[in-house]
């Protein structure tokens, strides 16, 4: 009884610590996001079972290691499976009653073949099979077990508290991008253990300039496509007013400018990388800076989106973001402006060169220029003391630190 007690404290210990911001917590936490939490976390301990049961069989005798690498091919493919699943929605019958029997099923196969796929071969599975081999069979499968469990129970905690606060499509596509990022993931590991080299060596001959740039012009375009967008979907709900007319020459007129040819350029650069026309700055040419600048991109991206969504939130319910007491626009006067700077620093380390250079300097240069010569000073004679007060509270492109958002209540601002 000793002896069971203590593998299963040990395996419940090293399986739980090892699975804090493994990748199966953010298939949990995605999971949660699109499925109740029940049947998920019933897929996932079915999955755990089975998979542990195997790692323990494999620890006491079976001597043989499984086929990961094809193993983590198939479960590649069908996180991309998912991935499309998910953007397409579920076609399902109107009647809720079957609708949530069927979402129900739909979970635990669903989370049941993704944890089962991804955890083969995984460092978790790799932790059972040598605690195995030192301690009892039962508590090693009943301690890893359970450990895993309860890690990936509080990713779907977290999950679901994103769920109450999300909006559904930025759900959808939220979970989707996720499990495509899964499938990218197993895939690297898929070919790095089937051509027996590490998964850096993998990225490093996929990941190179070209393709590079061609991530890099697509990330670029989907930032000024869902800027486009969202602009118009703002000027169509009043939230942002018509577009004057500028004169040669005022700053409205050189704000305008320099965004459309820092556009220009900040697209360009990476298509010239893309068609080997311009090389990339060689110090900053690797895998690393092309990984940390799309993660920029897609970071500025959100915060640009986020920003337009919080503008048309508070025209809807009658508040000036002046005196707004809750969200962005509470604490930051430009956070729009922000996304906008980092989405093209984030071009600029994938693709760094001096054309992209060119551009953030000019995309800096055009946000001031809107920002000081345009916007501030509009605000500042519409609102008088009113928007002097919200300025001295929040700062211009980053939160002002150690300044709380207003108490005032929600009515009032309405």
């Amino acid at each position: 009884m000793d002896g069971v007690l203590i593998a299963f404290v040990v395996s419940f210990g090293v399986v739980f610590v090892a699975e804090l911001g493994d990748k199966s917590q953010l298939m949990a936490l995605t999971f949660a996001t699109r499925y109740r939490p029940l049947p998920v976390l019933i897929g996932i301990t079915i999955a755990t079972a089975v998979v542990h049961a195997v790692s323990v069989a494999v620890g006491y005798g079976l001597g043989a290691a499984l086929p990961t690498g094809w193993i983590a091919l198939v479960a590649a493919v069908a996180f991309f499976g998912f991935g499309a699943w998910t953007l397409r929605g579920d076609a399902l019958t109107d009647d809720e009653r079957v609708k949530a029997e069927r979402s129900t099923g739909s979970a635990v196969v669903a989370a049941s073949v993704a944890f089962f796929l991804a955890e083969l071969g995984d460092k978790t599975m790799l932790a059972t099979i040598t605690l195995a081999t030192q301690y009892g069979w039962f508590g090693t499968w009943l301690g890893s077990t359970l450990g895993m469990v309860a890690a990936d129970a509080l990713a779907i905690l977290v999950g679901r508290l994103l769920g109450r606060h999300l909006p559904e499509r930025a759900i959808k596509y939220g979970a989707s991008g996720l499990f495509f990022l899964f499938g990218v993931w197993l895939l690297v590991d898929a070919s790095a253990q089937l051509n027996r080299v590490s998964p850096i060596e993998v990225i490093a001959t996929a990941l190179n300039h070209h393709l590079a740039g061609w991530i890099a012009l697509g990330l670029g375009l989907g930032t000024v496509l869902l800027g486009v967008l969202g602009r118009r979907r703002m000027r169509r709900v009043g939230a942002v007013g018509g577009s004057p007319a500028w004169q040669l020459g005022t700053p409205g007129w050189w704000a305008r400018a320099l965004f459309a040819v820092a556009v220009l350029l900040g697209l360009g650069a990476p298509l010239l990388v893309a068609m080997d026309v311009v090389q990339p700055i060689a110090l900053f040419d690797e895998p690393g800076w092309v990984a940390g600048g799309g993660a920029v991109v897609l970071l500025g991206t959100a915060l640009l989106v986020a920003a337009q969504r919080s503008r048309m939130v508070l025209q809807e319910r009658g508040v000036d973001p002046v005196t707004a007491t809750h969200g962005l626009h509470a604490r930051v006067r430009n956070p729009g402006l922000t996304g906008m700077a980092l989405a093209t620093a984030g071009l600029l380390l994938m693709v760094p060169t001096l054309v992209g250079v060119l551009a953030a300097v000019l995309v800096v240069a055009a946000v001031q220029v809107q920002v000081r010569g345009v916007r501030e000073p509009g605000l500042a004679r519409s609102h008088g003391q009113a928007y002097d007060a919200y300025a001295a509270r929040t700062g211009r492109f980053l939160p002002r630190p150690g300044v709380r958002e207003p108490t005032a209540a929600p009515d009032r601002d309405g």
